[in-house]
């Protein structure tokens, strides 16, 4: 197995410490490790294969986004690596790119071998969008891939598999089934991505990943990507990694982006009054692709139906819905300036569509990882979108931590934010209508 890869360009070698320094400085980096590469300021500083940096420059990509600049000297290094960073960051190229030049220096397949490249992700739409990513930029017949998950029949996956395919993205359950059902091994990974680690084990998913990884050689080059770093990912690391280096763009804090304009909408618990506000927000800012959250499956399509009678475009996505109906649906808000996704968690991490301008939590999530998660659905690769959230009383705990989010990334506190986080039982609230008349347009 070949793992190392990366020559430090010149430029690169000629830069002084004090330049690197200015450099992380200014975009946030930490960096953790022994012998930690310097970061790369320039794409041909990586010293990609020519058909990948080809498929850069038809991209458009004009530099390395910050994690990249970092991450791929590390990823390329052969050394297992954690990276930590906010949603839209960029971290899918950070670990594809180098993925595709690692299978490009290893021996060809053989009949009954494996994948050489195993990425791990938690959802179905996360792994299709990973695949997408690697078939933009490997180079044709040299790099085949596979998107393997659940609600889909499981024989094409399985022919496929055993046919032999380079890389596989996958969810861990269908995975753990195809090893079980004979169509394929593990016995050929060399390169492991585990990609939303925290969002992988905040969906239980833990056992199945250890009872994956059991299964892989133990030289092989291992990186673990997060948005955030709690205890258990940590754990995961320390037991999965080896001399890793990690870097972290932001710190280990949990970080909304600052391009993200957050406003707080109160409307108490009746339902009546929240479906107004959010039909009056969308109905605000026609031709604008919206985002909307909702806390059930059952409220998903209940939402969408009555946004449907008030003609404005709306399409549900949840977990009940068949591969089929959740392409279907996801192509077609792709296509439509102003279509409006309900959808519930499902979609909040590792939904890339780019121009998505408006995220409407129509119910605040349980916690501020999805509250974060979700409004980074908007504002991705530094352009500027808008957060808006119906809140009540009932939120006052999580917004507590909303609060400590905002003040991270720079953002001035919302004063509906600051009236119900120090709600003390004894205030009446005013009702929807007086706070938000038909005239207010105040959340942008």
């Amino acid at each position: 197995m070949e793992k190392r890869f990366y020559e430090e360009n010149a430029k690169v070698q000629g830069r002084s410490d004090a330049d690197i320094q200015a450099f992380l400085r200014q975009h946030s980096i930490t960096v953790q490790g022994r012998d930690i590469p310097k970061p790369i300021f320039a794409f041909e500083e990586a010293d990609f294969p020519a058909p990948v940096m080809r498929a850069i420059q038809d991209a458009g990509f004009t530099s390395p986004t910050p994690i990249q600049s970092q991450g791929w000297p590390m990823a390329l290094s052969g050394r297992d690596v954690v990276g930590v960073a906010e949603t839209g960051s960029g971290k899918t190229l950070t670990f594809t790119l180098p993925a595709i030049r690692h299978i490009l220096a290893q021996p060809p397949l053989r009949h009954g071998d494996g994948p050489i490249v195993l990425i791990l992700a938690p959802t179905r739409e996360l792994a299709v969008q990973i695949q997408k990513e690697c078939e933009r930029f490997a180079p044709p017949r040299s790099v085949n891939s596979l998107c393997v998950y659940g609600g889909v029949a499981k024989g094409p996956q399985e022919r496929t598999l055993r046919r032999g395919v380079e890389m596989v993205i996958a969810t861990p359950g269908r995975l753990i089934d195809m090893i079980a059902s004979g169509a394929t091994n593990l016995k050929r990974v060399t390169y492991l991505v585990l990609d939303e680690a925290d969002r992988m084990l905040d969906m239980g998913f833990e056992p199945q990943i250890r009872r994956i990884i059991d299964q892989i050689r133990p030289d092989r080059q291992t990186l673990m990507w997060s948005a955030t770093w709690p205890r258990q990912v940590q754990q995961l690391a320390r037991d999965y990694l080896t001399d890793y280096l990690q870097v972290n763009i932001g710190g280990n804090d949990l970080a909304a982006s600052p391009t993200v304009c957050q406003t707080f909408v109160e409307v108490g618990e009746d339902l009546a009054a929240k479906k107004a506000a959010v039909l009056k927000i969308l109905n605000d800012n026609q031709r604008c692709k919206t985002l909307v959250f909702a806390s059930t499956k059952r409220m998903v399509d209940e939402l969408s139906w009555f946004l449907r009678d008030q003609r404005i475009p709306a399409v549900p996505i949840h977990g009940d819905k068949s591969q089929a109906d959740r392409d279907r649906t996801l192509a077609e808000f792709r296509r439509f300036p102003d279509s409006v996704l309900v959808a519930t968690d499902v979609a909040a991490r590792g939904l890339d569509v780019k121009d998505v301008q408006f995220v409407v939590n129509f119910d605040m999530p349980n916690n501020v990882e999805d509250y974060v998660h979700r409004i980074g659905r908007t504002g991705r690769a530094g352009a500027k979108g808008t957060a808006i959230s119906l809140v009540s009383r009932s939120d006052s705990k999580l917004l507590r931590s909303v609060v400590k989010v905002m003040r991270d990334a720079g953002q001035p506190s919302d004063p509906v934010l600051e009236r119900l986080c120090s709600f003390d039982g004894g205030r009446t609230s005013r009702p929807f209508n007086q706070r938000y008349g038909m005239t207010n347009n105040n959340y942008y």
